[in-house]
């Protein structure tokens, strides 16, 4: 798509999730169009298309059908992305798909085989990485900013009710959420460590179930990470922290350090006197679907690929895997 015509993208499921995406197309600032919306729950999809004006789809396979739909966001459960993003992409949409890209790595290479014989651009939702203080973060430690990169911490310590959990059948279920803390809360913080660091060797884990009931899931889990060019990663996810902490993002490196505190830096030396600029705000959400639909546009890659969704999803596979059997694990 090279026009200047804004692409019609329709909404798969409409959750909170959902209706925010719903919302984030009406905006004025919105690169793209709404074209309708559908869910599992039919009377849902009408409640939510009335609310905001919008069209509702009797079922996702009739919004898929559609010659005016160019892509959809999908927003269902988690177990159940695989189902629905190949039967978007074989329908000749364009995806693009909340996170994680699966519960597991077998189901995400599903999604990217359809990928590749749809050619149509898919791209996951993983905001982090659009933050402005987070891209420079990435420019700097590729430019060599931070000399070699030794070590980063990076903690997720949040507050999640039992009425949370108890919201929904499928949540805190290794089927449709496919882990607790770390795959729901804690997904876009391990990619954004791997869009950072590179590839993971080896990860080692402990998780736990302790501030909860009624969930299949972990509430708490703490990961040490080998990557390939030598720098070690510890990770803490967590909905047992009552009162939220402020994410926290560490990188080390022998030619400086940077600290992040709910993605503003608070801290930041380099051996070399380099300064951090100052930052515009940024509608992280926003700016992805604006990446998303450039992507569409020109036939460039977008900013978070499949392939680094994969990525994410096999370090959290491990790490699952680490803490059932107590021995460290390399992601596949």
């Amino acid at each position: 798509m090279t026009s200047s015509v804004l692409p019609r993208v329709g909404v798969i499921g409409v959750g909170v999730i959902g209706r925010a995406h719903v919302e984030r197309l009406l905006s004025p600032a919105s690169p793209a169009e709404l074209a309708a919306v559908a869910d599992a729950d039919p009377d849902a999809a009408r409640a939510v298309a009335a609310e905001y004006g919008a069209e509702a789809a009797p079922s996702a396979e009739q919004l898929l059908a559609r010659d005016d739909v160019d892509a959809v966001v999908v927003c269902v459960p988690s177990g159940l992305h695989a189902d629905v993003a190949v039967a978007a992409l074989d329908a000749g949409k364009h995806v693009l798909l909340e996170k994680p890209l699966e519960v597991s790595v077998d189901a995400a290479d599903r999604i990217i085989d359809a990928e590749k014989r749809s050619g149509k651009v898919l791209s996951v939702v993983s905001q982090r990485r659009f933050a402005a203080e987070n891209q420079f973060l990435h420019r700097t430690i590729a430019a060599g900013g931070l000399g070699r990169v030794t070590t980063a911490n990076i903690e997720i310590a949040l507050w999640r009710t039992q009425e949370y959990y108890d919201s929904g059948a499928w949540r805190g279920t290794w089927a449709l959420d496919g882990g607790g803390a770390l795959m729901n809360q804690g997904v876009h913080l391990v990619d954004l460590a791997l869009w950072l660091l590179g590839d993971v060797e080896e990860v080692y884990a402990h998780s736990g179930l302790l501030a909860h009931e009624r969930i299949e899931v972990e509430d708490a889990i703490t990961i040490t990470a080998r990557f390939a060019g030598g720098a070690l990663l510890t990770f803490l996810a967590t909905t047992t922290a009552y009162g939220d902490l402020p994410l926290r993002v560490a990188v080390t490196g022998d030619g400086g350090t940077v600290v992040t505190l709910a993605e503003k830096i608070t801290h930041f030396v380099t051996r070399d006197g380099r300064e951090v600029p100052e930052f515009d705000p940024v509608d992280q959400q926003l700016a992805q679907l604006s990446d998303f639909v450039a992507a569409i546009r020109h036939g460039a890659p977008p900013l978070v690929t499949s392939a680094q969704a994969r990525a994410a999803v096999a370090f959290i596979e491990a790490a699952y895997a680490s803490a059932r059997t107590g021995r460290p694990v390399r992601p596949r």
